[in-house]
């Protein structure tokens, strides 16, 4: 059994996002990522669908034509081939785990 333990898993870099796959097989990719206030995952489009959950901190989360403001234990799923990005504007830390799966 794997068992992440997100608490030890968290680490910011102040020049760019720490990105971590912590799980990379074909039927679910699972990814970390850590931002510092002011980082940003420019809004971009993958084939696959995904659910990208705010582990801790607060920032806006981008989903087609909509943005939100997002904190702790928020998730938001996103379709194949629509536009998502995320950013840590709001003067805090941010920490989103995304989880990846294929469309079949």
């Amino acid at each position: 059994m794997k068992i992440l333990d997100l608490k030890k898993l968290i680490k910011f870099q102040p020049d760019k996002i720490t990105r971590d796959m912590l799980n990379d097989e074909p039927e679910m990719r699972i990814a970390l990522m850590c931002l510092e206030p002011g980082q940003k995952l420019t809004p971009h489009k993958a084939p696959m669908r995904l659910l990208m959950y705010v582990v801790e901190g607060k920032g806006s989360i981008t989903v087609g034509d909509e943005t939100i403001v997002a904190d702790e234990k928020t998730g938001i799923p996103c379709d194949p081939m629509v536009e998502h990005g995320f950013s840590a504007d709001q003067g805090e830390k941010l920490v989103v785990m995304a989880i990846v799966t294929p469309v079949d």
